[in-house]
């Protein structure tokens, strides 16, 4: 049964920083690539960072201010955000990269706001 659960969202300020977790659980987590995602009410979600085979993709909206990394020991994989936006407010989601499996966990909510 593959599983994700996202954690670590919160309010913060603009200019402030939060690190997301996403633990997966059902599936060999080293033989995936892996994703980070976001979805506002009525939009699509979005892309917003990648780590395949050691290579990391993000959205321009994010590039320079967000990181993706994973410790496979712990089937885990983080997002640190810095910098937040208020534009950066959404539900973050994680999946496997390519998104092969229309399986998604609750999301961590993240609001960046003053």
């Amino acid at each position: 049964q593959v599983q994700f659960v996202e954690s670590g969202g919160g309010l913060v300020q603009p200019g402030g920083s939060l690190r997301l977790s996403c633990a997966a659980s059902g599936i060999i987590f080293s033989f995936y690539g892996m994703a980070w995602h976001r979805q506002v009410p009525g939009k699509q979600r979005e892309l917003v960072a990648s780590i395949l085979r050691g290579n990391t993709r993000y959205a321009e909206s994010v590039t320079g201010r967000f990181t993706i990394s994973r410790d496979n020991a712990k089937n885990t994989l983080y997002l640190q955000m810095n910098s937040l936006k208020p534009e950066d407010t959404a539900v973050y989601y994680c999946n496997t990269y390519p998104t092969t499996r229309d399986i998604w966990g609750q999301g961590t909510q993240v609001t960046v706001s003053s």
